[in-house]
Order: C-alpha cells, then sequence, then structure tokens
C-alpha cells in the first residue's frame, strides 16, 4: 500500500504563486510516475500534470506555461503554481501508479479575482 500526503495548498491573489507538495510513504518502490490532478465544483476531476521517473513532464494545456511539476516521481512531487486564475480553483489531488492507484485526499487551492 501506499499514502499520499498533500500539502502547500491556500487562498491566493489571481496572478500569485503557490507550491504544492505530495509526499508518498509505504511501499513506494513500485511507483514510477506521480501526477497532479483537480477538481473544480461541479466539474469532473482532471489531469493536470505527470511526471514520471526518468521521463519529461507533460502538463495539460490549460496550465502549460504557468506550472511545473517536478520531483523524483518515486516518493515525492511537487507542483509550482504560477499566474494563478480563478479558474484554477479546485482540489488539487496528488497521483501515484505502481502497483496500483493511488490517491491523496487533495488539498484546496482558492485564487480570487
Amino acid at each position: 500500500q501506499v499514502q499520499l500526503v498533500e500539502s502547500g495548498g491556500g487562498l491566493v491573489q489571481a496572478g500569485g504563486s503557490l507550491r504544492l507538495s505530495c509526499a508518498a510513504s509505504g511501499s513506494t518502490s513500485s511507483i514510477g510516475r506521480m501526477s497532479w490532478y483537480r477538481q473544480a465544483p461541479g466539474k469532473q476531476r482532471e489531469l493536470v500534470a505527470v511526471l514520471t521517473s526518468g521521463g519529461s513532464p507533460n502538463y495539460a494545456d490549460s496550465v502549460k506555461g504557468r506550472f511545473t511539476i517536478f520531483g523524483n516521481a518515486k516518493n515525492t512531487v511537487y507542483l509550482q503554481m504560477d499566474g494563478l486564475k480563478p479558474e484554477d480553483t479546485a482540489v488539487y489531488f496528488c497521483n501515484a501508479l505502481g502497483i496500483g492507484y493511488y490517491w491523496g485526499r487533495g488539498t484546496q487551492v482558492t485564487v480570487s479575482s
């Protein structure tokens, strides 16, 4: 089993920045990919950014050039969010793919206009 804990969410004005962190514990040796998803009220959960161990990051078109995912993709991943917009408001979830598919509980990001 893998446990994921996110941190770093909060309230920020449009144009501001936040950095989210995700720490994995447990059977992390199987993890080969870590990602960030988000879910806004009334909307489906969507992929924001993906980082694979030894691979290049990938981003949703809506965040390209503003968000940066980094980490070792084994037990730690971060999401640097710059140029935040009100439409980025959502609960952000960390995800890890190993033997199973694991989720954190999420951290709220609220961007005020």
